[in-house]
């Protein structure tokens, strides 16, 4: 789990809890935009938080549980969206333009793809991780 994926890379704990903090950030920006009119999302620095003792220090389960508790809810969201509510955007201030939901929506689809390959690269493994390598 400390291993980089790639030079100058973050390990796979990183990368864990960076899912964590994104998915949660994209499921409350999704929120903010069904709710209010094009609203201005707060942007963070993913670097600067990927430093913190809560990146480096704790058990990955704390953010797979985060990860699988944020899906089940943003999964019945998404559900009980229209089509005409994917079309509903925030502005997002460190792009400079609004992100409309579905554009979001395949973005997040592809992130947990491309988090996942970082992940496949370094543990070539067939088999699940034992629960120890985890913290449980």
């Amino acid at each position: 789990l400390d291993k980089v994926y790639r030079p100058g890379g973050w390990t796979i704990r990183q990368v864990i809890h960076h899912c964590a903090d994104s998915h949660m950030n994209s499921f409350i920006r999704f929120k903010l935009a069904l709710t209010e009119d094009n609203p201005q999302i707060k942007s963070y620095h993913e670097d600067l938080w990927a430093q913190g003792a809560d990146y480096t220090e704790v058990s990955v389960y704390s953010s797979i549980l985060i990860l699988e508790g944020l899906h089940v809810r943003w999964v019945k969201l998404l559900e009980s969206m229209k089509t005409k509510d994917y079309k509903k955007s925030f502005y997002h201030p460190e792009m400079k333009k609004e992100v409309r939901l579905d554009r979001n929506l395949a973005l997040y689809s592809w992130h947990c793809k491309h988090h996942l390959g970082h992940i496949k690269l370094v543990s070539n493994r067939k088999k699940p991780i034992h629960k120890k390598a985890i913290g449980i």
